[in-house]
């Protein structure tokens, strides 16, 4: 009899364990707030995670009412408080989330799921297992498996987690990267690819630069050229006042000191040849016509 009982309480003891194990503690607990835009096209929603030990999340974001799974919108938008629940769902992971709302205003908990199929993903390409916080962060970045695989098709090294949330914050896409291929660059790394986009060094911009010419550049060389915002336009005015291929550190000085190809006109007139690039640079700097 008392091993009967003993029995019964051991599995009495392993079903609290699990049920615990599966409701979120108060500090793994992740506070949101939602408030609508007048138009009611976007709902801004803001979420920090303030677990115990560990470091702040916070992340905010303009979200579709239709992204957020589940939240009654009429409850949402009229005179509350009223309970509400919804889900928001991306590939890393979900967030189910509950509180009260109205008047176009919700606070409340969430509770963090990371998707076991996409941490599989990140393990398989040799990326590594993200701790919670990283997981939590590829969800609010909504990193996606088709960068994942994009990176890996163009036989870049792995990249670390934080470098996957790096590229997906800056916008690089598995769309980008292939369209990149296709214009005939490929940066030499994570860190390169990085920062093409963050210059927005686009398939477009440098198709217009092919086309003048300037095909097949070194990344460096393109990346002063985007820092200055040197466009297609202004090598071809360049070009069509008489000067030829001029060389990407020769344009790069043009577009610092503003010299532009009508300035070129004004100071020298049509006289011929026309005046290297150096004695362009004196002729602005000492405000004279040639």
């Amino acid at each position: 009899m008392n091993r009967c009982v003993a029995f019964m309480c051991a599995l009495l003891f392993a079903f609290v364990s699990v049920s615990s194990a599966c409701m979120a503690a108060p500090s793994d607990w992740i506070r949101f707030d939602l408030d609508a835009q007048r138009d009611r096209s976007d709902i801004h929603a803001s979420f920090r995670s303030e677990s115990a030990g560990r470091d702040e999340n916070n992340w905010s974001s303009g979200l579709k009412p239709s992204e957020l799974i589940g939240l009654e919108t009429n409850g949402f938008y009229s005179a509350g408080p009223r309970p509400l629940r919804f889900a928001l769902v991306r590939e890393a992971g979900r967030l189910d989330c509950a509180g009260t709302g109205g008047s176009s205003r919700a606070s409340g908990n969430c509770g963090f799921t990371a998707d076991p199929s996409f941490i599989q993903a990140l393990v398989s390409h040799g990326i590594g297992r993200p701790s919670r916080e990283q997981a939590l962060g590829l969800m609010a970045l909504d990193v996606r498996r088709a960068l994942i695989d994009a990176v890996a098709a163009a036989n870049y090294p792995a990249p670390t987690i934080d470098g996957l949330m790096g590229m997906t914050a800056v916008g690089v896409t598995g769309d980008y990267i292939r369209a990149l291929a296709d214009s005939g660059y490929r940066p030499r790394s994570i860190d390169s690819l990085v920062e093409f986009k963050a210059l927005d060094i686009t398939p477009q911009w440098l198709g217009g630069l092919a086309r003048i010419g300037y095909a097949n550049i070194p990344s460096d060389e393109l990346m002063q050229l985007r820092a200055l915002d040197i466009s297609s336009d202004f090598i071809g005015g360049y070009q069509r006042i008489g000067y030829g291929r001029l060389p990407v550190d020769e344009l790069v000085q043009l577009k610092a000191l503003d010299i532009t190809p009508e300035f070129v006109r004004s100071a020298v007139g049509q006289s011929r040849p026309l005046p290297p690039v150096d004695e362009l640079i004196q002729l602005k700097l000492l405000g004279r016509r040639r």
